[in-house]
């Protein structure tokens, strides 16, 4: 072992330090095949720790990649053999839940459906809701920015942190726990560690904002015959629930039919040949006027021609069921290649846009496939796209998808942050400015660059641009 790795055993204690097989045995992502590729993996258990780590790893100018749950889909937690792993799978304690205040501290490496679970013991709940809830961790949404299925009514997971504790490069720690909604005594600096991907600070700690529990949960499906009443359905059913619209789920006729078809679980409580299946979750305080608030409101919808066929869950299980074939995303997984994608832009560009992606395809492709689905009531949607015989036809794929978004202001990436998958084209969606301050930002906090390095952009390098 070199020395290093011994100095880093010195830190953690017995069993702090992963190596050797311990290292390649665990694969790189849950998404992923391949195994990690790393110096050591380092578990830490406290913020000290980590902050001697990375004072250490900042002397001798070692690169370090934070861990969460490694679900990613942007190669951010990607490790190469030269790098140390800093993973805080031991680091996973709920701190306290204040019910008062309506908050939470958590550790980092602790999971989302744990936080989510622990909330709704104490009689709060944690919005924040993911696919990947039951492995991906706080830190890792955090350093995401994640987003999800209720953004539309409760924001990014940026807007439930109050605090956070966070260690720079050079083991500096930065305690700012705060517990309050409102602290505008200077700099929020929390805002520098949410969303960077580890590129300018490591969070170890996290104060969370926790709301009431709703006390009534109405889920449906409903088919829909026609993109341009999309946008009108969103509308119309955000105005008649009063503001408890919480997920509006867009869901193509081809991803519906993959999901709801064998070998996939799930069975269609809705005809297969619709164009488009929209999930909606409404979350309120009063279950028998919430109800029959939904039932008039998709009335009106039927009245108004919004909607084709619907169907209103009555049971968890069937609420369970409706959600499960928004998130059984795996099923994409039977095509290879397939690449998946996360882009945001205006819903009043949607229709044109995926058009577009899909004549692009065509003319370069020909055949192809393209799975479509998303958040379409925040502006984000997913693709996942099948094209060409191997992985040789990535890049061209990416351009088919990513260059349209350049000329409607839209964005590479909605809520799966940029890593090294949408490195090579943070230009469609950031100016030159823009990245150069970025890059300042990361000189200023970690100088020695050992915090995820060659993620995002580069940090020396000139914008490029990618030619189609």
């Amino acid at each position: 072992m070199s020395s290093i790795v011994e100095e880093l055993e010195a830190i953690t204690g017995p069993g702090g330090v992963l190596s050797g097989d311990d290292v390649s045995s665990r694969a790189s992502g849950i998404w992923r095949s391949d195994s990690i590729a790393a110096k050591a993996i380092v578990r830490p258990q406290t913020t000290e720790e980590v902050s001697q780590i990375l004072r250490l790893c900042n002397e001798k100018e070692q690169s370090v990649i934070a861990h969460g749950g490694l679900t990613g889909l942007v190669e951010s937690a990607i490790t190469s053999p030269d790098d140390i792993a800093l993973s805080f799978e031991r680091m996973n304690q709920i701190e306290e839940i204040n019910t008062t205040e309506r908050t939470i501290t958590v550790q980092s490496g602790t999971i989302l459906q744990t936080v989510q679970e622990a909330a709704e013991n104490a009689g709060l709940f944690y919005p924040l809701d993911v696919g990947g809830r039951g492995s991906c961790t706080i830190g890792g949404n955090i350093a995401t920015n994640a987003g999800g299925n209720r953004v539309i009514r409760y924001g990014m997971a940026r807007d439930m942190v109050l605090g956070l504790e966070a260690v720079l490069a050079d083991g500096t720690i930065v305690s700012s726990m705060n517990h309050m909604i409102k602290n505008n005594a200077g700099y929020d600096l929390k805002q520098l560690f949410i969303g960077t991907e580890g590129s300018l600070g490591i969070v170890t700690r996290v104060v969370l904002r926790l709301r009431e529990q709703p006390r009534s949960n109405e889920t449906m499906l409903v088919a829909v015959d026609t993109f341009d009443k999309l946008p009108v359905l969103l509308k119309k059913l955000d105005g008649k629930l009063g503001g408890t619209l919480s997920a509006f789920e867009v869901l193509w006729n081809n991803y519906y039919r993959l999901v709801t078809t064998e070998p996939a679980k799930q069975r269609p409580p809705l005809d297969q040949d619709y164009p488009y299946y929209v999930l909606i979750e409404a979350m309120g305080g009063d279950p028998e006027k919430d109800k029959a608030r939904v039932e008039s409101a998709l009335e009106e919808a039927f009245e108004a021609g919004l909607v084709e066929d619907a169907v209103l869950a009555q049971s968890e299980a069937q609420r369970n069921e409706m959600w499960a074939i928004r998130d059984d995303v795996e099923q994409t997984m039977r095509y290879e290649p397939c690449y998946v994608y996360d882009v945001s832009l205006r819903i009043s560009d949607m229709e044109n846009y995926v058009e577009q992606v899909n004549r692009n395809l065509a003319a370069k492709f020909g055949n192809y496939t393209n799975f479509a689905f998303g958040h379409m009531g925040d502006g984000n949607l997913h693709f996942a796209v099948s094209a060409g015989k191997d992985s040789s036809s990535h890049h061209d794929v990416n351009l088919c998808v990513y260059e349209p978004l350049r000329a409607i202001n839209g964005s590479v990436s909605a809520e799966h942050g940029v890593g090294l998958e949408k490195k090579a084209y943070l230009d469609i969606s950031r100016n030159e400015s823009e990245v150069n301050l970025m890059r300042l930002l990361k000189r200023s906090l970690d100088p020695r660059g050992i915090l995820n390095p060659g993620k995002i952009f580069d940090t020396q390098n000139s914008m490029s641009v990618n030619a189609a």
